[in-house]
Parts: structure tokens; C-alpha cells; sequence
């Protein structure tokens, strides 16, 4: 069964030979210095790049950034390794190219203006709090790399990623992970295997995998606690303001442990002690709330429960 998905995925007349497959992988193959020049070159062209797409707020830009990154192949390679039981020196392309790119990312947000508002920056906001579905993402690009690299007939191109804060740095392992179990698993379905002892590198994957998933798993927890409790702080919003005319909530959103509640009034809202008891018992106590109005007043309205 397994013999024919895999002779369906990578049928024999297109799939590379080991040494053709370890020659694209493994940086140290052939002319070392021209390898090596290109890896950082472009490593340092695409972290530039996705650093100003994340300033611009460019979804264009940052895929743009993506595409060109080079750290699939050492990514790639350290699968590889692991299938052959052999080492690759892989693991320190990643760890230096990550560092690389925290710097650069670490030097852009130096020169940002204080007053730029990351959180309001949806490709800040769409990294810093991965989930189950980025970990889903991450297994389906590590396969699909993997039969690229693998067949003769499809280019291996896989985007690279660009960490710049915790949550961030969750979705890299959890990319990371996930394309090195699944590229593995190709790789060892196709016959690359090799003979010696791999028990401390399943370990230390196992480990990684397991530590990740959990705080994956946690992650997207409190994101859906999060959302309920800002669905529940919009309705007890809405039920405060029922009594003025033309009143609405245009939104609630949370930076931090506050409430930002948005409102639309023709004067000025109802008084804001009633909306916090309102909101006790909906959200946790000690919530900040701010309200912010369309006319430009942030009300800072307390405390939950205080």
C-alpha cells in the first residue's frame, strides 16, 4: 500500500537519485564558497524585504519575501540527515540564517517610529498568534517540498520565514518541525535511508514536536476564550448604550489585557461605570476597558470587578 502512494507521488522514471537529492540539499556539496555565498545573499535580500512588507503592512511584499528565502534547503537538509542517519551540518544554517533575520527584524523595529501602531499591523497580528491550522499548514508544505525535492519534474520551492517576536518564533518551530518530520517521512518512503543510530534525533524531534503542539494547542485556546470574551463584551456594549438614539458599538478589540471598545454616539456615551458592571461577571476581573468614541475621546473606563 505504502510502495504504491509513494510510486504515485514520485513515480520511478522522475524520482532523483540519493546523491542527486543530497547534492540540492546538503550546502556543503559541491563548490562550497558559491553555495554559501548564495544562501546568505539571498537570506539577507529576503529578510530585508519581508521586514519592509511587515512595515507596509504588504501582504505582496512579505509573499514576495517568501518566495525568494532560502532556508528550505537547509530545513530540507536537515531531514535528509535524519533519514540517512548522517550528519549534514543543516541544523547550523537554520540557527544562523533564524539569527540573521531576527537581527534584521530587531534593527527594523529600531528605526519604526514610536508612534507606528504594531498591533494594528495585520501581518504583525497574523504571526504573532499561531495555531492548529498554521501547524496543519506547515505538515501540508513539508510534504508537498519534500515530493518537489524529490521529483525531477517539479521545482522545490518552499517559502522561508521571518521571526520578529514570540508568538512568531512558536509558528517558525512549529514550521520547522513539521517540515523536517514530514520531509523525513518522504525521504525515508522513497529509499534514502541510511544505516547508524538516529534514537537521540527522533527524541529530540519527538520533544520539539510535542513541546510546539502544546503551545499550539494553547495558543488557540486563548484565542477562542479571547474571541467569546470580546463577543461578550460587545453585547453587554450594546446592551449599555440601547438607550441612546443612533448609539452603536463599531467594535471591541483587546491589546494586551484591555478592552478597547469602539462606539458610534451623537453625544456623549452613558456613563461608563454601568458599562463595567455590565461586563462583570462577562470578562475576567481586572480587564482594563477603554472606550473609544468616533469623536476622538479615549474614556478610560476602569477596571473589571474593581
Amino acid at each position: 500500500m505504502l510502495a504504491e502512494v509513494r510510486d504515485r507521488l514520485v513515480p520511478r522514471a522522475q524520482r532523483r537519485t540519493l546523491d542527486e537529492v543530497t547534492a540540492e540539499l546538503d550546502l556543503r556539496a559541491g563548490d562550497r564558497a558559491s553555495r554559501y555565498s548564495a544562501f546568505w545573499t539571498m537570506l539577507l535580500l529576503s529578510a530585508t524585504i519581508a521586514a519592509a512588507g511587515v512595515v507596509a503592512d504588504s501582504t505582496t511584499t512579505v509573499i514576495g519575501a517568501m518566495i525568494i528565502a532560502p532556508m528550505s534547503t537547509p530545513i530540507m537538509g536537515m531531514a535528509l540527515g535524519l533519514v540517512k542517519r548522517a550528519r549534514t551540518g543543516a541544523g547550523w544554517f537554520v540557527l544562523g540564517g533564524a539569527a540573521v533575520v531576527v537581527t534584521i527584524g530587531l534593527v527594523t523595529s529600531l528605526v519604526v517610529p514610536g508612534s507606528y501602531q504594531l498591533l494594528d499591523n495585520s501581518q504583525i497580528a497574523g504571526r504573532t498568534s499561531p495555531g492548529l491550522a498554521d501547524l496543519l499548514a506547515a505538515v501540508a508544505t513539508g510534504l508537498a517540498g519534500a515530493v518537489a525535492i524529490a521529483r525531477r519534474d517539479l521545482a522545490s520551492v518552499l517559502p522561508g520565514v521571518a521571526v520578529l517576536a514570540l508568538g512568531a518564533l512558536v509558528l517558525f518551530l512549529s514550521n520547522v518541525f513539521a517540515l523536517i518530520v514530514t520531509g523525513a517521512f518522504v525521504f525515508g518512503a522513497l529509499g534514502y535511508s541510511g544505516r547508524g543510530r538516529r534514537g537521540r534525533a527522533v527524541a529530540a524531534l519527538g520533544g520539539l514536536g510535542v513541546a510546539v503542539a502544546v503551545v499550539l494547542v494553547a495558543d488557540t485556546a486563548a484565542n477562542y476564550l479571547l474571541a467569546s470574551w470580546r463577543n461578550q463584551a460587545k453585547k453587554a456594549a450594546t446592551d449599555w448604550l440601547a438607550a441612546e438614539p443612533d448609539a452603536s458599538v463599531i467594535g471591541v478589540r483587546t491589546e494586551g489585557r484591555t478592552f478597547h471598545i469602539a462606539v458610534r454616539t451623537p453625544s456623549e456615551p452613558p456613563p461608563v461605570a454601568d458599562l463595567l458592571a455590565r461586563l462583570d461577571g462577562v470578562v475576567p476581573d481586572g480587564f482594563p476597558v477603554v472606550v473609544e468614541t468616533t469623536r476622538g475621546r479615549l474614556i478610560e473606563a476602569g477596571t473589571v470587578g474593581s
